[in-house]
């Protein structure tokens, strides 16, 4: 039996029609026409047997078949992309867009400040940054990478780990003026929590000592937040303890706005990676990129090797 090359094409535009859920659109962005793009969907579909997009006169939609074979049409997009942009690259300045994820207040707090000598360095790239504590799906919303402080679980995902950050339990002194200065995890109870909703400690906080053993305990709550440095003029104002990120309160220690509660527990700490689609081929400009992160983030005051 003969075998026929995948129509490539057609899974490209099928691809870019599903993300921007729209034949025109489409058309508009790859420089096609309407019918055009119309044609390599029905072909597409006729090949497979299959129908992939339900067509009405307002508005398409994904069959199950169409949402099944998404993702690896878009990988075929991204890889035929790549390849010839990497072509193009190697031979001149890397240039261009990079979209790329971050949590918000570590975006704020260290991505915006060693950006601007990227730019002097590249100044033909264009840099697309989303702040934002949500897990962005990179293939679906089409990012080049996302910089994630939190033990990975999706294996499809590339990723590299720049470094580790340890986590502190802190209070200011005013607060433990007031209501005293734990000795043991267990007298938390008595105590007031502002707690980060987006990590895995939440209302139940986990220590460790070299020979007293785990300790678990589930504080008061006195405050709730889905950004974690929203809890900094509260914890600064005497109103409770938090388990923050050190790269989030290592300044206000060192000036003793805040201070650590319980130095002898340790805390399971976090791992900053840098999570890349699946495709092993990857833009110039989006090379240059993750290795000046890596080079930069790993001289953090607050940066622990792995």
């Amino acid at each position: 039996m003969k075998r026929r090359l995948p129509d490539l094409e057609a899974w490209a535009i099928f691809a870019r029609v599903a993300q921007l859920g729209s034949f025109s659109r489409a058309a508009r962005e790859l420089g096609l026409s309407d019918p055009t793009i119309s044609k390599a969907i029905t072909r597409l579909e006729a090949r497979l047997g299959l129908t992939l997009i339900a067509r009405t006169s307002r508005r398409i939609a994904l069959t199950d078949a169409g949402h099944v074979a998404l993702e690896r049409a878009i990988r075929i997009l991204d890889e035929g992309e790549a390849v010839e942009e990497e072509a193009v690259e190697q031979a001149s300045t890397p240039r261009g867009r990079v979209r790329v994820s971050a949590p918000l207040s570590f975006g704020v707090g260290y991505l915006g400040p060693i950006l601007p000598r990227f730019f002097e360095t590249y100044p033909e790239i264009v840099v697309d940054l989303a702040l934002s504590d949500r897990k962005v799906d990179l293939v679906a919303e089409g990012f080049d990478l996302a910089l994630r402080i939190a033990s990975l679980d999706d294996s499809s995902m590339l990723s590299r780990r720049l470094c580790t950050m340890r986590l502190f339990l802190v209070a200011a002194p005013s607060y433990l003026e007031r209501h005293g200065t734990p000795s043991h995890p267990a007298e938390l109870v008595r105590h007031q929590a502002l707690i980060y909703t987006g990590g895995s400690l939440r209302d139940t906080w986990r220590f460790a000592h070299p020979f007293l053993g785990e300790n678990t305990v589930q504080p008061a709550i006195r405050m709730w937040s889905d950004n974690a440095e929203v809890h900094n003029p509260a914890l600064i104002a005497g109103q409770g303890l938090a388990i923050q990120p050190e790269f989030m309160i290592w300044r206000e220690v060192q000036a003793g706005k805040l201070t650590i509660v319980l130095p002898e527990w340790s805390i399971t700490p976090l791992s900053l990676h840098l999570v890349m689609p699946p495709s092993p081929l990857r833009p110039k400009r989006v090379q240059v990129l993750i290795d000046y992160l890596a080079a930069e983030l790993a001289k953090a005051p607050w940066a622990m090797e792995n």
